[in-house]
């Protein structure tokens, strides 16, 4: 789709002074739904719900057991053989009285802190203070690290110098919420490290690969994309690991998200072209925090997953792990037409192309509606000719016809012509943009680039398929709309049209379509795709306002280079009437145009052909883009780019929780949990122990 561009970008200073002032991710409380943001839900509906999972009553109060919240409330926890003390202490991030009962208070605020930026953290600290003091100890840390499914594969040693440093020799130092942030951080590089030495028995500095695979998949799991997981024996290279190149391997991948800054800034913004290890390297000097070392480790995993020696942004995507970042769409279907690219066969790929031709056909006729009164003062004022024609010229200009076909035919004579052109721009648009989605997808590299010839080519072909189907539609449609300019003329139809002209004449001007409508698409595609990129925010995320003014913006240059081959077209497809000049072909209308009215003439209606062709490409392609999000089917190919937007975990989610109770911020309260397993690691048995089995 007209995602996968390379495109043309700022320079490098620029996007990084954006970068600086606008920062990852907008973080933003539950005021609205845009980008993924929330809507606090109203006390009345929260109470509802909140009375409807509440199991125990005390003192004429209705309170929710931790069972009730995680387990019927969340959905998470399920099994009958669930473990009871993990539910429980989940339940404590809500407990804030730590009473073992969850009041509606509680519920409520538990809601609210779900909005906030930091949320995350948040859950995460509460997890820790099992006592609500506001401040975690260490024995409060002992006894909950105790229960994680990590402590319990790779023990941690509790009595570390890393542990005397934050909780003090005698271990009686409380860390208050900021600090526990850092804490917390610094706890897995922690274990990590702990890890490393318990493989080196001897002493070297010196790991072997199978041992750094074992480490990477037990204490640093959360960290790993499948892919990463496929290659951790292979990044050694047949050597033994030493502890900086171990160390660098978690660096990087805990800095994912700057090193798609870094690479950003090399390619000038751009998400598709190809970076070298040397203008990596260079780009990586401002910011320190990338190593050498990490730079050679990132370029080397990045060759094992996708046997190139240069990095493009779907690389990074590739090996990032998801932490706390999630993709936030909302859609009303999503469904997986296969489960990897590798299983798109020929049928997957014809109905790929039916659902793309579908949505096409939707989006061409809202278009075509949105701007045909202007398509109609376009197609007049170019079928207006001097002289050939006796008499004086019936339109001044554009907005003169406007006003005359108001006045003398009212406003449905401004919609003259539009059944058949309804009719006719479902295969027009449909085929226009399958065909151009399809060709991309064929000239598309693994990496997801494609080069400028290869969106050019696209385009042609996609203007080329248009012409067959829709030459024939659009000459009825001329017809129609200049049937109103001789007062007391009888009224045709399409019907009578098809007749008068029979079937060859149905396709008379189709060379002039093909000069016309090949071009067109063959500028209008590219530009519409690198505009997408260039107005696309700092997460490559394309807002529906962005998708418009792009596609208003391809159309700008399209329609206004392309005007003298519609001018010619509009010539030989209107019915000539008594005294005017007649043509039989385009070459022959081209000379006579220029010999009897001028260079001129060949730029007639080309204001109203633009200000027709741009927001009606804007207004199709947008509704277009938006179909293709909110009706998700995933055929294994390529999604158009911008489609989708990171945010925070706060705000991940929020379009795909099936249980209707998950309102306000409690919409994101299982992405919320899920994010201390996958950016933190702080995962619990889900089963019952054989003691509480028994029990």
């Amino acid at each position: 789709m007209a995602a996968n561009v390379k495109d043309t970008s700022m320079s490098g200073m620029d996007f990084l002074f954006k970068a600086v002032l606008s920062g990852t991710i907008t973080h933003a409380a539950c005021q609205g739904e845009d980008y993924g943001r929330l809507k606090r839900a109203s006390t009345d509906k929260l109470h509802t719900i909140f009375l409807q999972y509440a199991s125990v009553e005390k003192d004429g109060e209705k309170y929710m057991t931790p069972t009730d919240f995680i387990r019927n409330f969340l959905g998470w926890f399920t099994d009958n053989n669930y473990n009871s003390t993990s539910v429980k202490l989940l339940g404590g991030i809500i407990d804030t009285s730590k009473d073992g009962l969850i009041s509606f208070p509680e519920f409520q605020a538990f809601e609210g802190q779900l909005c906030a930026p930091d949320a995350l953290y948040h859950m995460a600290f509460q997890l820790f203070d099992t006592h609500g003091s506001g401040a975690v100890s260490y024995d409060e840390f002992k006894d909950l690290i105790t229960h994680t499914a990590l402590h319990q594969r790779v023990k941690f040693d509790l009595d570390s110098d890393f542990v005397k440093l934050y909780f003090g020799r005698e271990r009686n130092r409380l860390i208050p919420y900021h600090e526990f942030s850092q804490f917390l951080h610094d706890f897995h590089e922690e274990h990590a490290v702990q890890a490393f030495k318990r493989y080196d028995k001897e002493g070297t500095g010196f790991i072997t690969p199978v041992g750094f695979n074992d480490i990477m998949m037990t204490v640093k799991s959360h960290l790993l994309t499948p892919q990463v997981k496929d290659n951790l024996v292979a990044i050694a290279g047949g050597q033994s690991v030493s502890f900086p190149f171990f160390m660098a391997f978690n660096s990087l991948l805990n800095n994912m998200e700057l090193v798609k800054r870094i690479y950003l800034l090399s390619s000038n913004g751009s998400r598709t072209a190809e970076v070298t290890k040397e203008e990596f390297l260079q780009s990586a000097q401002m910011m320190s925090q990338i190593t050498p070392l990490e730079v050679d480790i990132l370029f080397k995993l990045s060759g094992l997953i996708q046997q190139s020696n240069r990095l493009v942004y779907a690389d990074l995507q590739v090996m990032a792990p998801e932490q706390y970042m999630k993709q936030v769409t909302k859609k009303y279907t999503d469904i997986k037409a296969v489960e990897s690219p590798e299983q798109r066969g020929a049928l997957v790929q014809v109905l790929e192309s039916v659902y793309r031709f579908s949505l096409g056909a939707v989006a061409g006729a809202v278009g075509a509606t949105a701007v045909y009164p202007i398509d109609l003062v376009k197609t007049r004022m170019q079928n207006q000719r001097t002289g050939s024609f006796i008499g004086e010229l019936m339109y001044k200009n554009s907005f003169d016809c406007f006003k005359k076909v108001v006045r003398f035919e009212g406003v449905l004579g401004l919609y003259r012509g539009l059944i058949p052109q309804l009719v006719g721009v479902a295969p027009e648009k449909a085929i226009k943009l399958t065909v151009n989605d399809l060709v991309r997808d064929k000239l598309t590299s693994k990496q997801g680039t494609i080069p400028a010839w290869g969106e050019v080519m696209a385009g042609a072909c996609a203007g080329g398929s248009q012409v067959v189907f829709t030459n024939p539609l659009e000459i009825v449609k001329i017809r129609l709309q200049v049937a109103g300019e001789i007062a007391g003329s009888r009224n045709i139809s399409a019907i009578s049209v098809v007749k008068d002209l029979g079937f060859m004449g149905l396709y008379k001007g189709a060379r002039a379509c093909f000069l016309r409508d090949i071009p067109f698409s063959a500028i209008y595609f590219p530009v519409y795709a690198h505009s997408k990129l260039l107005l696309a925010d700092e997460n490559g995320y394309n807002a529906p306002h962005t998708l418009l003014v792009a596609g208003a913006m391809g159309g700008v240059p399209a329609a206004s280079l392309t005007t003298p081959a519609d001018v010619i077209k509009t010539r030989l497809q209107v019915a000539a009437r008594a005294g005017q000049t007649t043509y039989s072909g385009v070459l022959d209308a081209a000379r006579k145009i220029f010999r009897e009215e001028g260079m001129k003439a060949f730029w007639k209606g080309a204001p109203a052909r633009v200000f027709r062709s741009s927001p009606q490409f804007g207004v199709t392609l947008l509704t277009y883009e938006l179909l293709q999000r909110v009706f998700y089917v995933d055929f294994g190919g390529v999604r158009p780019s911008g489609s989708e937007t990171s945010a925070p975990l706060s705000l991940a989610g929020a379009a795909k929780q099936e249980n209707p109770h998950h309102i306000g911020g409690f919409k994101v309260a299982v992405p919320i949990l899920e994010g201390l397993e996958t950016k933190f690691g702080l995962a619990f048995p889900r089963h019952a122990s054989a003691a509480q089995a028994a029990s």
